[in-house]
C-alpha cells in the first residue's frame, strides 16, 4: 500500500474517531439544536450513530496501526475495510439499538436517571464488533426465518415436506 493512501486512511479513522466525540459533546450540550431545530427530534439515533462510529473507527484505527507496525499493509483489497466498516458500523449500531428496544431480542435496558447509558454502550460495542455482529444477525435472521416442512396428510400417512417441494408440487412444470 502506497504511504499516501497510508496517510489518507490514517487521518480518515482519526477524524471520524475524533470528530464523533465532538459530535456527542454537541448534541450533550445542546449546541446543534441551536443551528439546526430538528436535531432534538433525532437526537437519541444521533448518539447511537456516533456511539457506533466510535467504536467502529476505534476498531480499525488498531487494526490499521497494528498491521502498520507488523508490515502487514501490502494487499489492496483490504483498504476498503478501513475506509467502509466504520460507516456501515454507524447505521448497524442505531439498528441494534432499536431491535434491542423492541424486545425482540429479548433484552432490556434499565433506566438511568433519564440517560440512554446503556443503548449507547450497546451502540458503541457494535460498532466496535461490527463484523460480530453481523454475524450473529445473520444467524439469528436465519433462525427467525427459516422454513420448517410442513406436514400434509396423504391418505394414509402423515408425510414431512419442505417449502420447495411443496412449491414444486404446487406448481408442476411440464418437460415433456
Amino acid at each position: 500500500m502506497k504511504k499516501w493512501l497510508k496517510a489518507v486512511i490514517l487521518t480518515y479513522l482519526s477524524l471520524l474517531f475524533f470528530g464523533s466525540f465532538i459530535a456527542v459533546g454537541m448534541l450533550g450540550t445542546g449546541a446543534l439544536e441551536k443551528s439546526l431545530p430538528f436535531i432534538s427530534d433525532i437526537k437519541i439515533f444521533l448518539y447511537y450513530f456516533f456511539a457506533g462510529a466510535i467504536g467502529g473507527s476505534l476498531r480499525h484505527l488498531y487494526m490499521f496501526c497494528t498491521h502498520y507496525m507488523e508490515d502487514e499493509l501490502h494487499d489492496y483489497r483490504k483498504w476498503i475495510m478501513y475506509i467502509f466498516y466504520p460507516i456501515f458500523a454507524t447505521g448497524t449500531a442505531v439498528v441494534a439499538v432499536t431491535i434491542i428496544q423492541s424486545g425482540i431480542l429479548l433484552i432490556q435496558f434499565t433506566d438511568y436517571q433519564d440517560t440512554p447509558y446503556a443503548p449507547i454502550s450497546i451502540a458503541f460495542f457494535v460498532g466496535f464488533g461490527f463484523n460480530r455482529f453481523v454475524k450473529k444477525l445473520n444467524i439469528v435472521s436465519k433462525d427467525i426465518f427459516k422454513t420448517n416442512p410442513k406436514k400434509i396428510d396423504t391418505s394414509d400417512e402423515t408425510v414431512d415436506i419442505s417449502d420447495k417441494e411443496m412449491d414444486n408440487q404446487n406448481n408442476p412444470t411440464n418437460n415433456g
